[in-house]
């Protein structure tokens, strides 16, 4: 008999547990017990990883957001915004292309299939400008400045200063003469080359700390003579359009150049800075 009680007791105390159990499972669909965890996309840690699976497969909205995030959560980098380019370019927003390939090459200005892309880019907008011409001689120094960025140019500017420090003891303390004229020779073209170095990384962090230029994103817009809307119309500007700063002390408003000297004000929501 008491072996009886026992059980039923037992029985008795193990109700209420299973009930408990079945009311969490059974609860309703708005109640918090039942809702599950499900995380945001402001809660993904996005990687590079993700957004280059989703150019890869071919789901370049989803790869434009997730490059947009990694940017905003890791700073700037050459290969985000080359692939961002891409990413905008695939959906046809060719002045958002052109906007982040420009920033890539700022940071990258030697890279080739940055500048290739770029020119694929701007071979798709509708303004077409003729550059102003300039001197041979200027366009080289350029050219040859935009191989390298400016934390490459001040490596070769410490390394050409420190040959050359080597070339000058090597003129100073040199016993034979033919060892003290290679030293003088080569101290002076170590120094010109330390001059030119630092001349080069100098421009090359002046471009990207004082971001002068923008790229047009607005479908079209019209250049005015004055910072105002009843300003006389000077010329027209498509998206994709790459302009030149000279003016930003109106507020809504700034004053450009374009690459043939044309200059008009134009609103400021109408371009991004590159």
């Amino acid at each position: 008999m008491k072996r009886i009680i026992f059980w039923m007791m037992a029985a008795m105390a193990c109700c209420p547990m299973a009930q408990a159990q079945t009311d969490s499972l059974d609860a309703p669909s708005g109640t918090p017990a039942a809702q599950p965890v499900i995380a945001s996309a402001e809660d993904l840690h996005v990687t590079k990883g993700m957004a280059d699976s989703a150019y890869m497969n071919n789901d370049f909205v989803t790869a434009v957001r997730y490059y947009e995030d990694l940017l905003q959560e890791k700073g700037e980098a050459a290969e985000v915004y080359y692939n961002l380019g891409n990413s905008y370019y695939k959906t046809e927003n060719i002045a958002k292309a052109i906007l982040n390939y420009e920033r890539a090459l700022l940071l990258k200005p030697g890279d080739e299939d940055i500048r290739f892309n770029l020119e694929m880019a701007r071979s798709k907008t509708v303004d077409k400008v003729t550059p102003m011409s300039e001197v041979f001689l200027v366009t080289w120094v350029k050219a040859v400045r935009n191989l390298a960025s400016a934390d490459t140019w001040g490596k070769f500017a410490v390394a050409a200063f420190v040959l050359f420090l080597v070339s000058l003891v090597l003129f100073l303390f040199g016993k034979r003469m033919l060892l003290k004229k290679a030293g003088f020779s080569a101290a002076l073209l170590f120094l010109a080359a330390t001059i030119v170095s630092n001349v080069f990384a100098f421009k090359q962090k002046d471009a990207l700390v004082n971001r002068s230029s923008a790229i047009v994103v607005a479908p079209s817009i019209t250049a005015k003579s004055t910072p105002t809307e009843g300003g006389t119309d000077l010329f027209i500007l498509h998206e994709g359009h790459k302009v030149f700063i000279k003016d930003n002390s109106m507020k809504g408003w700034k004053e450009v150049m374009l690459e043939d000297g044309n200059v008009g004000w134009i609103p400021s929501s109408s371009i991004e800075i590159i």
